[in-house]
């Protein structure tokens, strides 16, 4: 392994790409811990050392940033906003024709859908960014804190302090775009895994230090558990055999050769459980805004939502979260597997599965199997995102428990495409890959 690293430095064309990628990751966590104009790095910092973060959606989004987000630094926003620009305009392929028209054209199409997400990224990012800035300026953003995180609460101030992190926005999305033509791998997976491995040390000495070496090498032990079976499901894949008929094309004889169509355990990737969590901090944010005045009562409704909804190791959070991120798993697959278009292909350039007649029983063959495999990769997601929860209750971990949830399906969906990827360069110039 470590000669294959070896040889890829010694690649002049691989390295270049290696140091410039690691050069943008750099950049990109330097400007996690800068502060915006206007914003007390003093204060925030004793607030967050005293231990006073919020939860729900704040810890997902402080995830994705490397903790840019509750030091409301430059890229406070981190790649969020991308994220979720990218999962809107695909959603919205399903119910606006023109933008399946603008996928199906191919690369020209493409990049103009490419365009699209960029302009609802940066609206996104202005929207955060107020969201953000009216958050620290309310003392809603760190409650239990103090200190004001913005001492000048002026209307220029605020306007630069929007300015200022949806600039930032703009600049990851353009880093994470030159490392995907540029350097190595998907730029975008590459900063979030950044910044959630930028949090590992600092989760894992608050175990060493609240709860001792024993539980410290226990949740080792779990995470080691964990990361290899999240590695055997995301490469475990249905294939399905498909067979090219021989055709003449002038007086060439083509097709007659045999592939198969893979077909995921895990096809959902991570996104049903980003949707589960934002749709279940959605309560909290409305008993927020339905707080009761000095003196009177909390309405029956609003603390139930408190008691139930907001507690990540209460057993009705669980059960919902868990239930949330089946119904998504099925519905984003829905969307992105559409196996009438995958039957269309395969009878254009004759295709067809052994034993199955191509058109319409090919379509509904292979929308048994998608639906019967989506089952065991929809409780798996479920499983391995609860493990935080679980580990909140059994040994009083913070939810931001290092080894499960979104940022081991993250880390290790981004680590195996990323050495795929330099694999398959290196054997373009070596016959003879990273790994063995």
């Amino acid at each position: 392994m470590l000669s294959a690293f070896g040889r890829a430095f010694r690649t002049p064309d691989l390295r270049r790409k290696l140091l410039f990628t690691l050069g943008i990751i750099t950049i990109f966590r330097l400007g996690a811990f800068i502060p915006s104009p206007g914003v007390s790095y003093q204060n925030v910092q004793q607030c967050l050392q005293s231990g006073q973060t919020s939860g729900g959606i704040y810890q997902l989004v402080n995830l994705f940033s490397g903790g840019a987000l509750l030091q409301v630094s430059v890229f406070a926003l981190g790649i969020m906003p991308y994220i979720t620009a990218s999962i809107i305009v695909q959603l919205l392929r399903v119910v606006i024709p023109r933008f399946q028209q603008l996928y199906e054209e191919g690369s020209a199409g493409q990049s103009k859908l490419t365009q699209y997400t960029r302009y609802l990224t940066i609206a996104l990012g202005l929207l955060n960014a107020t969201t953000l800035v009216s958050l620290a300026r309310s003392g809603q953003l760190l409650p239990n804190c103090q200190l004001p995180i913005i001492p000048d609460d002026s209307i220029v101030t605020t306007i630069l302090i929007i300015i200022t992190l949806t600039a930032g926005t703009g600049l990851i999305m353009w880093m994470g775009e030159l490392v995907t033509e540029k350097g190595v791998g998907n730029g975008m997976s590459l900063l979030i895994f950044t910044s959630i491995v930028s949090s590992f040390p600092g989760s894992l000495g608050a175990i060493w230090t609240s709860q001792g070496p024993g539980t410290f090498f226990m949740v080792l032990v779990i995470g080691l558990l964990t990361v290899a079976a999240v590695v055997f499901v995301e490469q475990s894949q249905r294939r399905i055999p498909v067979q090219y008929a021989k055709r003449m094309i002038g007086r060439r004889t083509v097709g007659g050769t045999s592939t198969y169509i893979p077909i995921k355990v895990n096809m959902a990737g991570v996104v049903p459980v980003i949707f589960a969590s934002s749709m279940l901090y959605l309560p909290g944010l409305i008993s927020q805004f339905n707080q009761p005045a000095p003196g009177e009562p909390i309405a029956p409704w609003v603390e139930w939502i408190n008691n139930n909804l907001t507690r990540g190791d209460h057993p009705i959070y669980m059960a919902l979260y868990f239930a949330m991120i089946v119904f998504f798993t099925y519905f984003y697959v829905a969307i992105t597997f559409n196996p009438e278009e995958v039957s269309d292909n395969m009878k254009k350039y004759g295709g067809f599965i052994p034993g199955i007649r191509a058109g319409k029983p090919t379509a509904d063959y292979l929308q048994y199997v998608l639906s019967r495999i989506t089952l065991p990769g929809a409780i798996y997601l479920g499983f391995v995102a609860l493990i935080p929860l679980v580990a909140l209750v059994l040994i009083n971990a913070n939810q931001n428990f290092p080894f499960g949830g979104t940022s081991i399906l993250i880390m290790v969906g981004v680590g195996l495409e990323t050495v795929k990827q330099i694999d398959a360069q290196l054997q373009q110039r070596h016959y003879e890959g990273l790994l063995r």
